[in-house]
């Protein structure tokens, strides 16, 4: 029997001592860097063990190091600087139809407290890579964790050009795509060339449609999802395609959801990206019926399917009976050997934003990977 492995998307919690020390860094004041080197390599090291000990068969550093997106892009990236009067849009069109539930979300979430709000970056010159060194870290987190806990396999998550930021530089968002591709082409073959499977992810082509789609047509907005995929694809070309993974990313945030784009309306946009699996959401309330979308759409001859079988958005510990159904559901319509069982999203949309209390997430790991078990048992039966 060739078991259903299972595996997830990225981000974890991270622990409080280092989120105390990560806010410190962010926010400019003083701080034990070496104190903070040292927490973010226990801290992979910790989470990694963790996610074997919950049966988990490819493993990641849970982004232990990485502040969230926007910051993640200014420490990586050369050519861009912040701009705290930028607006940022977050799910516009939804906003209009739950703007009570919204107004208290942003209060209380995304707002305050200990932590900077979003801060936009934006790019005012050449982009070019400087996060070597940050990288290096990572790759060295991440195999000193595994060398540790027996860990056989591995992803690294990195971020999609489309999640770069805005352009006020290149002549047009097309030429500074692809500028950032360029760049970014450091990075995702730095990743594989460590070993590791390498995780695009895409935090905008999915959620972008509920910026432009009103007042822009929807055949704008696909135009706009299928430029990004050329733009992946010129930044991937020359890497294995099998040691890369496309993370679609839906949006994590604790919302309704009611203006997510349909899946079955860009499936053949994100099956454009040469990668050797798709990572794609397929638990949440919202999107659980999506897997009938494979019953019209052929996964290309060796690609792989990564269903999310868990959520991130709930506290409720899927039972693995469930989980081993909605495996089995994506197994006999795309195979079972092109199946890998996966979560929605990540469990922190940034370090300071989780979704699921940590103890929780972790018992829900420990149910995805029994519902793998059982979903093995079924399908080689």
């Amino acid at each position: 029997m060739t078991p259903i492995r299972t595996t997830h998307v990225g981000s974890l919690p991270r622990p409080h001592d280092l989120l105390d020390l990560m806010k410190a860094r962010l926010s400019g004041a003083s701080y034990d860097a070496q104190r903070y080197e040292s927490r973010v390599k226990s801290a992979v090291a910790e989470c990694v063990r963790k996610q074997v000990d919950c049966g988990i068969d490819i493993v990641a550093d849970g982004e232990q190091s990485k502040p969230g997106f926007f910051t993640y892009v200014k420490e990586r990236l050369a050519g861009f600087e912040p701009r705290p009067a930028k607006k940022v849009a977050f799910f516009e069109a939804e906003r209009q139809s739950f703007p009570e539930y919204y107004d208290e979300y942003f209060a209380r979430a995304m707002k305050g407290g200990a932590v900077a709000p979003v801060v936009p970056m934006v790019c005012t010159g050449p982009v070019t890579y400087k996060g070597e060194q940050a990288l290096r870290r990572d790759i060295d987190n991440l195999k000193s964790a595994m060398a540790a806990s027996g860990a056989r396999s591995a992803f690294m998550p990195s971020v999609a050009p489309s999640g770069a930021g805005s352009n006020e530089y290149y002549k047009s968002d097309e030429e500074f795509f692809f500028a950032v591709a360029e760049a970014m082409r450091t990075e995702y073959k730095a990743i594989v060339d460590a070993g590791f499977l390498l995780q695009l992810d895409d935090a905008r082509a999915a959620v972008t449609y509920d910026r432009m789609v009103p007042p822009a047509a929807f055949a704008d907005y696909r135009k706009w999802v299928d430029m990004h995929m050329e733009v992946l694809n010129h930044a991937i070309e020359g890497l294995p395609p099998e040691r890369i993974r496309y993370h679609v990313c839906g949006g994590s945030w604790p919302g309704p959801h009611t203006t997510d784009v349909p899946l079955k309306e860009i499936v053949d946009l994100i099956l454009k990206v040469k990668v050797g699996a798709y990572v794609i959401e397929g638990a949440n309330p919202r999107h659980e019926h999506e897997w009938k979308v494979w019953k019209d759409v052929k996964l290309p001859d060796g690609k792989v399917l990564i269903p999310g079988v868990i959520s991130h958005a709930t506290n409720v510990v899927e039972h693995p009976e469930l989980v081993a159904e909605r495996i089995g559901r994506y197994a006999r319509l795309v195979g079972r050997e092109n199946v890998l069982a996966g979560t929605d999203c990540g469990f922190a949309q940034g370090p300071f934003y989780r979704r699921v209390h940590p103890s929780i997430m972790w018992a829900k790991l420990e149910a995805l990977a029994q519902g793998a078990r059982l979903a093995s048992k079924e399908l080689w039966s």
